[in-house]
C-alpha cells in the first residue's frame, strides 16, 4: 500500500528531536541507535549501546541534539524501507530495547464499556450489540466525567454492586488504583512498517492505538511514541485472567516510528492535548474504518499513571515504555449484521498524530510470523561484537 513518506513523520519534523533503531545488515548484523536531525539518520551506536542508557541522561535533548556519527542517509528512505515486503536494508525497529513494556488498561470511558462488554459475552462477539444497549440503560450516566477514586465514583460503585452490575473492569476503570500490565517483554515489540500477530484461536480482536511514553530508570517521562496494544477480545472475554494469552503474543506488540524527545516544543501537555485517528483498511474485502480519539478524555493523567506504575513501591532499572490506553474498541460491523468488527489477515493499520507522525503495521497471523529470536543474549552478543 502506498504512502507518502513525508506524511508518515511528525508534522514539524524539521525541528523534533527524534531518536530511534533501525536494523543494519553492515558493517555488524543487529540493531543500531539513531537520532533524526533535519532529516538525516546519524548512527550513534558508538557513543550510547542501548535507548535506556541514552534517556537516563539528564541532558538527553542537549546530548542527542550534538551527538556526531554515521550518516545512514534520508529519514524517508528508512520509512521505504520498511514498508517494503520483505522489510529490505536499513529499516526501523521499535525504538525501545532492554525497556519493560507495560500498558494502562481501561484508561477511557468507552473502553471501561466494551472491556464490561467481553466480560458479559464472554467472548461471544454476537451478543455485544445487545449487551451494549443493556449497560448503557443500566449505568445511565457519563463514565466520562467520573474521577476514578472520588466520591462520585464510589457512589457508582455501590450502586452498582447493589444492582448485581459491578464489574473488576469497573473497578480499575474508575476507582483509585489504575490497570497496569506487563504487555510484552523487552526487545519483543516490532517496529514501524512490520507485520503485528493475532494468536490463531482468536476470532475476535482488534487494533488499540495509544500514546507512548519513553521513561527513564528514574520514572521521568522523557519522551513519547505511538503504539498498537493489539487485543484479542474473546480471549480476555472469556476470562481475565486470559490477559497474558490475550495480549502477550508474537508480534502483538508495535511501538514507533521514532520517540521524540520532549522539549520546547513538545511537552506533556502536548501529549494531553493529542487527537489520535486510527484507519483501518482491509486487503480482502475493501472495508474501510476511520475514527479518532481524544487524549482530553483519558480519565487518569499520564503522570499519574506513571507514579502508578514506577517509584518506591517499584522500580524499573532500565525504564519502562508505558502504554497510556485508548478509547478504541472498534463496533462498526465488518462481516455481517450485529457482528461488530474483528481483523481480517491482511488489513493495514495506521495510527497517526501530528505531533508524533505515524504507526503503520499490517496485520497477519502470529503463528506465521517470523518467530522471535532475538533477546537478551542476542543482544549482548551483538554488543560484545
Amino acid at each position: 500500500m502506498a504512502h507518502d513518506t513525508t506524511t508518515l513523520l511528525p508534522e514539524d519534523h524539521e525541528r523534533a528531536l527524534l531518536v530511534g533503531r533501525v536494523w543494519r545488515d553492515a558493517p555488524r548484523r543487529g540493531p543500531a541507535l539513531v537520532v533524526i536531525r533535519r532529516g538525516e539518520v546519524i548512527d550513534i551506536s558508538a557513543h550510547y549501546a542501548c535507548m535506556a542508557d541514552l534517556l537516563d541522561r539528564d541532558d538527553v535533548v542537549a546530548v542527542a541534539s550534538t551527538l556526531e556519527g554515521e550518516s545512514l542517509g534520508p529519514v524517508e528512505a528508512l520509512l521505504e524501507n520498511a514498508l517494503a515486503a520483505p522489510q529490505r536494508g536499513p529499516h526501523l525497529l521499535a525504538p525501545c530495547d532492554v525497556q519493560a513494556i507495560k500498558a494502562c488498561g481501561v484508561t477511557f470511558a468507552v473502553s471501561l464499556m466494551e472491556r464490561v462488554i467481553e466480560e458479559q459475552a464472554a467472548g461471544d462477539p454476537t451478543r455485544a450489540a445487545a449487551l451494549r444497549q443493556e449497560l448503557q440503560a443500566l449505568i445511565g450516566s457519563d463514565l466520562s466525567q467520573i474521577v476514578p477514586g472520588s466520591a462520585e465514583a464510589m457512589a457508582l460503585k455501590a450502586e452498582l454492586q447493589a444492582r448485581g452490575a459491578w464489574s473488576q473492569y469497573m473497578e480499575v476503570g474508575i476507582g483509585p488504583d489504575a490497570e497496569v500490565f506487563t504487555k510484552a517483554q523487552p526487545l519483543s515489540a516490532v517496529g514501524f512498517g512490520a507485520a503485528v500477530g493475532l494468536h490463531p484461536a482468536s476470532q475476535w480482536n482488534n487494533p488499540e492505538p495509544e500514546i507512548v511514553l519513553a521513561v527513564d530508570s528514574r520514572g521521568t517521562a522523557k519522551g513519547a511514541t505511538l503504539g498498537n496494544d493489539v487485543n484479542l477480545r474473546d480471549i480476555e472475554g472469556r476470562s481475565a485472567l486470559l490477559l497474558g494469552k490475550a495480549k502477550d503474543n508474537n508480534a502483538s506488540c508495535a511501538i514507533g516510528p521514532l520517540i521524540r524527545l520532549f522539549d520546547d516544543a513538545f511537552t506533556l501537555d502536548t501529549v494531553r492535548q493529542a487527537q489520535v485517528s486510527l484507519r483501518i483498511e482491509g486487503a480482502d474485502d475493501g472495508f474501510v474504518l476511520d475514527d479518532s480519539s481524544d487524549m482530553r478524555q483519558i480519565s487518569r493523567d499520564p503522570l499519574d499513571l506513571v507514579r502508578q506504575t514506577i517509584g518506591a513501591h517499584h522500580q524499573y532499572p532500565d525504564g519502562v515504555m508505558l502504554f497510556l490506553g485508548t478509547m478504541f474498541s472498534p463496533i462498526q460491523d465488518r462481516d455481517g449484521e450485529g457482528q461488530g468488527f474483528t481483523h481480517h489477515l491482511g488489513d493495514t493499520v495506521t495510527i497517526t498524530t501530528p505531533s508524533l507522525g505515524a504507526l503503520v503495521n499490517r496485520v497477519e497471523r502470529s503463528d506465521r510470523l517470523a518467530p522471535w529470536t532475538f533477546g537478551i543474549r542476542a543482544w549482548h552478543a551483538h554488543q560484545a561484537r
